[in-house]
């Protein structure tokens, strides 16, 4: 039982007219006339009442009529969805990110794949830059958002934000940007930073501001939340250092300085699966 005898049967029961129906089909009246026999037999019910003069639909003629003409047009979307997502233009895309990524970067690309792809679902996951990493690996995410400076193959990163550090203080502490002279100087407070697991190399390259400023830090905290580090910080438990673009979307009592005199730097980076093909992912990059 092939496709073609129930497009053929759509066209008869639209018509009820064997020769327009034939022309339509662009094929003989004869072998149009076949085709249906073929079709009834297989069925093994009479799907039209043939009279001289006209063709009426049985029952089971218009039962199938009204069921057929659901599921071919369901059909005609599905092979047209289905072209659409091979060339990337609809589809499902999963995004891992971490927090700051969510401050500019995310939105932007959300609203650029809005007005471009308006048939693709995106959804989102906040997640540590480890675990973004395992799920890339595990085909679980199709892209993800960063502060790594390494990821293992066949993952490929690439820098989309370049982002100072600033010094987080408590609302009231008695040091302003204009008097800050440089981290030495907060040498014996202690110090609230996010966890080396959150990623090693955004940890060294933390660490490395505290080796140039000539000593080791005491961490009273650790942390992966900026929420939960500007809390600490906002009740005393000593100062942090975040990327500056954390500065954002916070109302939290505490005040930050920038460092712009040091020549460390965090970079937000785009993470996927080299090896992924998906001509949507390769839209998104675009966009991004």
């Amino acid at each position: 039982m092939e496709l073609r005898y129930f497009q053929y049967f759509q066209v008869v029961a639209e018509e009820l007219h064997f020769r327009r129906a034939a022309e339509r089909l662009f094929i003989s009246q004869p072998g149009l006339s076949r085709q249906i026999l073929q079709l009834e037999e297989e069925l093994g019910v009479r799907l039209f009442d043939r009279h001289s003069r006209r063709v009426e639909l049985t029952p089971a003629g218009r039962y199938l009529h009204e069921r057929t003409t659901l599921w071919l047009r369901d059909l005609d979307q599905t092979i047209a969805n289905t072209r659409l997502t091979g060339q990337g233009l609809r589809g499902h895309l999963r995004i891992g990110y971490i927090g700051s990524a969510m401050q500019q970067t995310i939105p932007a690309l959300l609203l650029a794949v809005k007005e471009t792809y308006p048939d693709v679902h995106v959804s989102l996951r906040e997640l540590e830059n480890p675990a973004q990493v395992l799920a890339l690996q595990n085909r679980e995410l199709d892209l993800g958002f960063v502060r790594m400076e390494r990821v293992p193959a066949p993952l490929v990163a690439r820098p989309v934000l370049e982002d100072t550090f600033s010094l987080v203080l408590p609302e009231g502490y008695p040091l302003t940007a204009e008097e800050f002279t440089g981290l030495a100087a907060l040498r014996h407070e202690p110090f609230i930073l996010f966890e080396p697991a959150y990623s090693e190399s955004y940890y060294e390259n933390v660490m490395q501001l505290f080796d140039d400023a000539g000593f080791t830090p005491t961490l009273s905290h650790s942390t992966v939340n900026a929420s939960s580090i500007y809390r600490l910080v906002a009740n005393g438990f000593g100062l942090a250092i975040v990327p500056t673009i954390l500065r954002e979307g916070y109302a939290m009592p505490v005040k930050f300085i920038e460092l712009t005199q040091v020549p460390q730097r965090t970079t937000l980076r785009v993470v996927w699966d080299g090896e992924n093909e998906d001509a949507l992912l390769g839209n998104v990059l675009g966009l991004l």
